[in-house]
C-alpha cells in the first residue's frame, strides 16, 4: 500500500497570492486551506477504498488528510470521527485485504486434531500468524537502519551468550517489534522500521497517533502477541529436536514479553491498560496473582503491584473492552506458563576441544 509522498507546501496562496511559510496549512489572509486540492484527492480516494472494503487503505488516507487540517477545525473533528468508526470496523473484523490471511475454520479445526492436542493448536496458530504475515515481517529487513542495529545487537549478545542464543534472541525481539508494525499498518498508521538498542531491546517510532484507547491497546499488545508466537515457535522446535538452546530461547523470549506487559507507559502493558475499565483492570490483577500462585515467577509480583496501583488510583472513563481484556489475560497466562519451561543445563557459548586444550 504505497501512497504518494506528501506534496510540498506552495510558496504562495493559490487563491489570494499571499506568501506562505513552509509549514502553514491555512492562508493567514483569506483563510483558505493551503492543501485544499490534496484534501479533495485524499477524500475521494478514501471513499473509493471504503466502497471497495479496503478499510486499511481508507484509514491511511484519512489519517494523511488530518495532517493538512487545523486541529481545532470542524473538518478535523469530522475526519477524526470517521477514522474512529473505520478503526472500530477493523477491530471487529470488518472486511479488508489485511483480513484475508486469517486462518479458516477448517485450518483451526485441523490444528486442534494434532497429536499433542490444544498445545499444538496454539503452536500451529502462532506459526500461521507469522507465516501469513511473512511479507510484512520481512519488510523491516529491507531497511538499512534495522539491519545495521540488528547486526550490532547480535554482536553484543554473541560476546556474552554465544551466537546461537544471540541469533534466537535478536529474531525474537525483531518479531515482537514487527508485531507493532503489522498492527499499525492494519490501522493505517505510519511508523519507522525497528531500531535495535543492545541491552534494551528495540523500538519503533509512530509517525501518527492512535485515534482511540482501543486502537492504542491493539497496537501495544500486538508486540507481545507476536512475541508469544516467536516463543511458541522456539518451543515447538525444542519439542521436535530436544536441543536445549531452543528451550532457553523460548523461556527468555516469554519472560521478556511478560515484562513488557507491565502496565507502565511506554511499555506495551501500559498501552494495553488504556482501553480497560477499572473492573477489567482488577480482573487482570487477579489473573496475574493467580499465575504467580501457580508459577512462583517473581516478575509477576511486580506486575501485580503496578497493575493494582493503576487500577485503584486512576479513574477511567472508557467503555469495557472485552477483546482487550481477553488479549491481556491470555498473554499473562500463556507467557507466565512458558516461564516454567525447564531448560537443561548447557553452555550457551560453544567450547570446542581445541579451545579447552588451550585453556590454562
Amino acid at each position: 500500500m504505497d501512497h504518494p509522498k506528501q506534496p510540498p507546501a506552495p510558496s504562495s496562496c493559490p487563491q489570494c497570492g499571499t506568501e506562505l511559510a513552509p509549514k502553514l496549512i491555512v492562508c493567514p489572509a483569506c483563510h483558505r486551506l493551503v492543501h485544499a486540492d490534496e484534501l479533495k484527492r485524499l477524500a475521494a480516494e478514501a471513499e473509493r477504498d471504503e466502497q471497495a472494503n479496503d478499510l486499511t487503505s481508507a484509514l491511511s488516507r484519512w489519517r494523511e488528510a488530518l495532517e493538512f487540517l487545523p486541529p481545532d477545525s470542524r473538518q478535523h473533528q469530522t475526519i477524526s470521527e470517521k477514522i474512529s468508526a473505520l478503526s472500530a470496523r477493523v477491530d471487529t473484523g470488518g472486511s479488508s485485504p489485511s483480513g484475508k490471511s486469517r486462518p479458516s475454520p477448517s485450518q483451526a479445526a485441523a490444528a486442534k486434531k494434532t497429536p499433542l492436542g490444544k498445545a499444538w493448536a496454539w503452536i500451529v496458530a502462532a506459526a500461521g500468524l507469522v507465516l501469513t504475515k511473512g511479507k510484512l515481517l520481512l519488510l523491516g529487513l529491507t531497511k538499512m537502519g534495522t539491519l545495521w542495529t540488528m547486526v550490532l545487537a547480535f554482536g553484543v549478545y554473541w560476546t556474552i551468550w554465544g551466537w546461537k542464543f544471540a541469533a534466537g534472541l535478536v529474531v525474537s525481539i525483531y518479531i515482537h517489534e514487527m508485531g507493532h508494525v503489522v498492527a499499525l499498518t492494519q490501522y493505517g498508521m505510519k511508523a519507522t522500521a525497528p531500531m535495535f538498542i543492545p541491552g534494551l531491546g528495540a523500538l519503533i517510532r509512530m509517525k501518527q497517533h492512535p485515534a482511540s484507547p482501543r486502537e492504542d491497546a491493539r497496537v501495544g499488545l500486538a508486540g507481545p502477541l507476536y512475541g508469544l508466537g516467536a516463543a511458541l515457535a522456539a518451543f515447538a522446535i525444542y519439542e521436535l529436536t530436544g536441543a536445549p538452546i531452543w528451550a532457553a530461547i523460548a523461556r527468555v523470549g516469554a519472560w521478556i514479553n511478560l515484562f513488557n506487559l507491565l502496565p507502565i507507559p511506554p511499555l506495551d502493558g501500559g498501552r494495553g491498560f488504556r482501553s480497560l475499565s477499572r473492573g477489567q483492570r482488577l480482573i487482570v490483577v487477579a489473573v496475574m496473582a493467580g499465575m504467580w500462585a501457580v508459577t512462583k515467577e517473581g516478575l509477576l509480583i511486580f506486575l501485580v503491584i503496578v497493575a493494582a496501583w493503576r487500577a485503584l488510583s486512576e479513574k477511567t472513563t472508557v467503555e469495557p473492552d472485552q477483546k482487550g481484556l481477553l488479549h491481556y489475560a491470555l498473554l499473562v497466562i500463556t507467557l507466565s506458563g512458558m516461564c516454567m519451561i525447564p531448560v537443561p543445563d548447557m553452555p550457551l557459548r560453544d567450547t570446542s576441544p581445541k579451545q579447552q586444550e588451550s585453556s590454562p
